[in-house]
């Protein structure tokens, strides 16, 4: 059983929703990044998503488009970001870590090399935002059988004609983008989230996350009542920015700030099914 597959079973047993978080790996620069990696868990996340920075994010918004420029510009590569998470390793051996972003990056690495390194390293699962179901054979088969869990993102415009084909090869679990459009921008209405979380349930079997538009901890708590887990990303990663110099370089009290803002919304999420 998988790291995601025992995480999302215990969770189940507490009866309460996951809280799933997503950073930028090597934003400002890899030590910060990893001093955030390290304190996650003791703040409350469930699940870890570590984005791997690229220079044509056409899904993400400003704020996390910045900070994949602020990663590429500190000299983040993939190899680096491995290298990282076998460190977190080290000092966690059960909290799920899924890798996130674009195929490019994984195909200028190799992709049998990187299935390889990645469950190495500890890496739990994939999610690759531009690789649809139609030209997926290019990494899935290989993740599958290295062990990685290949989890697929879904959205509103996600019908039942659709679904089939896109969650075909899913495991792991299944990130449903709450709103259409780039990350970061507009929250989406827990009724409508409700929802397409039944239409999802109709054809999978897999635990359903939730993100896009998550900042606060009662928005959080919102979406813990009714997914299986809660994702923030874009809030997070815009803390981070607030701690920043002029030059980009982070701040004293920048990773204390971050771990006090996940530590709320870990709590909102955990609070969610108890009110």
């Amino acid at each position: 059983m998988s790291r995601i597959e025992r995480r999302f079973q215990a969770l189940k047993a507490e009866n309460r929703a996951g809280f799933v978080t997503f950073m930028t790996a090597g934003d400002p620069d890899l030590a910060t990044a990893e001093a955030l990696l390290a304190r996650l868990p003791a703040a409350g996340v469930d699940i870890i998503e570590w984005g791997m920075p690229f220079s044509d994010p056409m899904a993400d918004g400003p704020a996390i488009q910045a900070a994949g420029l602020r990663a590429l510009q500190a000299g983040t590569k993939l190899a680096q970001i491995l290298a990282a998470v076998g460190r977190f390793r080290k000092i966690d051996d059960e909290t799920p870590i899924v890798l996130m972003g674009y195929y490019n990056p994984v195909f200028r690495y190799g992709v049998d090399r990187f299935c390889t390194d990645a469950v190495a390293a500890g890496v739990d699962g994939i999610i690759i935002v531009d690789l649809p179901p139609e030209e997926s054979d290019e990494l899935t088969p290989q993740a599958r059988a290295a062990g990685l869990d290949f989890i697929r993102l879904t959205a509103p415009t996600s019908d039942d004609g659709r679904l089939p084909r896109v969650l075909a090869s899913a495991s792991g679990f299944i990130y449903h983008v709450a709103i259409a459009g780039i990350t970061g921008t507009r929250s989406a209405e827990p009724a409508d989230v409700a929802t397409a979380i039944a239409r999802l349930k109709r054809h999978t079997a897999l635990p359903v996350a939730v993100g896009f538009g998550i900042k606060t901890p009662e928005q959080a708590a919102a979406i813990a009542r009714i997914a299986d887990a809660a994702v923030v990303g874009s809030a997070i990663v815009e803390n981070i920015a607030r701690h920043l110099d002029t030059a980009g370089k982070p701040l004293p009290g920048l990773v204390d700030a971050v771990v006090a803002q996940v530590s709320a919304l870990a709590a909102g999420v955990r609070a969610a099914r108890k009110a």
